[in-house]
């Protein structure tokens, strides 16, 4: 039974820890006095360890598949200039958005495999993660993976309203498999994937997209890797 419990169990991020930990406190020392405040903080904590659960998830992996590096709703498919710190052209490049609200999953996760040939942050403003202008005005982490073909794939993460800080796993020359961890933004926000411009799109606005799982794209046209898809898993 103990097993069962503990299998069915969604992993906690560690990234959460401190602030389970200080809810739990706060929750505790209301308790002891009394006061019915400690219920409201019951609740906030039960929230607070919610939002930084951190399930495994099943990665589709061949060379042309790109996957959602976050949980959360698709919504943008377009045409649009990188950001600058990404160095790859002013010319608009394929772009899929997805937009985490405060219930998502908030771990990141590589949406190809491949060697991280950048990393830039950049500081900025916290204006709504939905709005287009947020890609250049907000505070933003930004990522080029380099694929085993010579592909660049570019990853922005921008925090939101809400959101307060972006965390990086990973560091520049690093190598990652797709659906690998790279990070996580506090509190809502939007993950930005820049694909090469022969990307073929297999999402749609509107669609839920699972990070590590749901295919979002295929780089080229896929000949010369007949191979059939691996999975890999946490």
């Amino acid at each position: 039974m103990i097993r069962s419990l503990r299998n069915g169990m969604v992993p906690i991020h560690r990234e959460g820890y401190p602030f389970i930990a200080i809810g739990v406190i706060i929750t505790v020392a209301l308790w002891v006095f009394g006061t019915w405040v400690g219920w409201i903080f019951a609740l906030i904590t039960a929230w607070v360890t919610y939002f930084f659960r951190d399930p495994p998830r099943v990665t589709p992996v061949h060379p042309d598949l790109v996957v959602s590096g976050a949980d959360g709703r698709i919504s943008s498919v377009s045409r649009a200039v990188p950001p600058p710190e990404l160095d790859l052209g002013t010319e608009p490049l394929p772009r899929v958005c997805v937009f985490m609200n405060v219930v998502n999953v908030h771990v990141n996760r590589a949406p190809v495999a491949g060697r991280i040939e950048r990393i830039v942050y950049t500081p900025g403003k916290f204006v709504n993660a939905e709005l287009d202008k947020a890609s250049e005005d907000n505070e933003r982490n930004a990522l080029v993976l380099e694929t085993q073909e010579g592909r660049l794939v570019g990853v922005v993460q921008i925090a939101g309203l809400v959101a307060r800080r972006i965390v990086s796993f990973v560091q520049e020359g690093g190598r990652l498999e797709p659906g690998q961890r790279i990070g996580l933004i506090r509190f809502g926000s939007r993950v930005d994937h820049y694909l090469p411009e022969d990307a073929e799109i297999l999402c749609q606005v509107g669609q839920t997209a699972t990070a590590g799982e749901t295919v979002i794209a295929r780089l080229g046209s896929g000949a010369g890797h007949p191979a059939p898809v691996r999975w890999r898993s946490d």
